[in-house]
């Protein structure tokens, strides 16, 4: 059985395992369920037709975004400057460990997220 990253995300836990889990209730467990997640890598896919409305980051580790569809404008806070990344059709970018990203659409698109959500902040755009 395929799995369809939109609707069920995969957990990549350190032990090597890996499990399912549905993504329409994820972001409401408990905490402490949360918890239990931010230790591994968290593969989520999502279809964006505006802008973030938050920037995020993630203190635990670096994030792999890869574009699918769609064209975006990547915005990395650099502390001194923030750097535009501007994905077409296709293409991936690591996000560093601690920096602050959020991303504004320049066509309707779909990205696929690898992350461990340990830590994970957020602040409005």
């Amino acid at each position: 059985m395929g799995i369809n990253p939109q609707h069920t995300y995969v957990h990549l836990a350190e032990d090597g395992n890996a499990r399912s889990v549905p993504g329409e209730s994820f972001w409401q467990l408990p905490p402490a369920e949360l918890d239990a997640f931010g230790k591994g890598w968290l593969l989520s896919e999502f279809a964006f037709t505006e802008d973030w409305p938050t920037w995020e980051m993630h203190p635990q580790g670096d994030e792999f975004v890869y574009l699918l569809s769609g064209a975006v404008e990547l915005l990395l806070d650099r502390g001194s400057e923030v750097e535009t990344i501007v994905l077409e059709g296709s293409g991936a970018v690591v996000v560093p460990r601690g920096v602050w990203h959020t991303a504004k659409l320049r066509l309707p698109s779909r990205m696929l997220h690898v992350t461990r959500g340990e830590g994970t902040e957020t602040r409005p755009v």
